[in-house]
C-alpha cells in the first residue's frame, strides 16, 4: 500500500491559490504534504496574495528548501502517492520534459516519474508557443499529467474562490482522492 502523502510543489507562475488550496485541503484530508518552492514563487508570492512565507509553509507537514537535493523527496526509496505542482511555470515544466534537475522540484518530479507515480502539473502560461506545447507532449509521454487550471463553469462558481476549490478538488481527483467539494457533472449533489 502506498503511503498517505503527497508532495505539493509551487513554482513562480500565477496561481499561488491552487498550491496553498491544495495543502490547506491535504491538512484537511489527513494528507501528508511535503512542500518545496522555487525562488520565483517566493517573489511571486509578495506579489499575488497577502500570504506570508511561513503562513504557507505553516499548510505543510515537511517543507525542504528548492535546493536541498539530497531531501527525502528527491530519492525514489522515499514513497509517495506522488506529486503536484500547483502552480507549474514554463520554465520548470521545461526542467522536466528536459530531465534537467537542477533544483528540487525539478529532481522531486523526474522521480515521481521515474518510480512511474503520478504527477500533476497546474501549468499557468497562456498563450501558449511551440516551445510549451513541445514541453506539455513531452512530459505527458513520460507519463505526467499537464492539467492547465482552466476554470469549470457548469457549477456557476460564484467566487474566485469556488474556481480554485473546484481545480482543487478535481486535481485531487487524480489522485484518487475525493476532497467532496467538486460539483460532478450531472450528478445529484448530496
Amino acid at each position: 500500500m502506498k503511503p498517505d502523502r503527497i508532495v505539493v510543489a509551487i513554482t513562480g507562475a500565477s496561481g499561488h491559490a491552487y498550491g496553498i488550496r491544495m495543502l490547506q485541503t491535504l491538512r484537511e484530508l489527513k494528507v501528508e504534504t511535503h512542500l518545496v518552492m522555487s525562488r520565483s514563487a517566493v517573489v511571486a508570492l509578495a506579489y499575488e496574495s497577502d500570504w506570508k512565507l511561513k503562513d504557507v509553509q505553516a499548510l505543510a507537514d515537511h517543507v525542504h528548501g528548492n535546493d536541498d537535493v539530497a531531501a527525502p523527496i528527491s530519492s525514489g526509496s522515499f514513497r509517495t502517492r506522488g506529486m503536484l505542482i500547483a502552480p507549474c511555470s514554463a520554465k520548470t515544466l521545461g526542467e522536466i520534459a528536459s530531465g534537467a534537475c537542477g533544483t528540487l522540484v525539478s529532481r522531486a518530479a523526474d522521480v515521481t516519474l521515474k518510480e512511474r507515480r503520478r504527477l500533476v502539473l497546474l501549468f499557468r502560461e497562456t498563450p501558449l508557443h511551440l516551445g510549451h506545447c513541445r514541453n506539455m507532449v513531452s512530459v505527458t509521454e513520460m507519463g505526467a499529467v499537464v492539467m492547465p487550471p482552466v476554470p469549470a463553469f457548469y457549477p456557476k462558481p460564484a467566487s474566485i474562490d469556488e474556481i480554485v476549490e473546484h481545480t482543487v478538488g478535481r486535481a485531487l481527483d487524480l489522485f484518487d482522492i475525493d476532497t467532496g467539494t467538486v460539483a460532478r457533472w450531472k450528478e445529484p449533489k448530496d
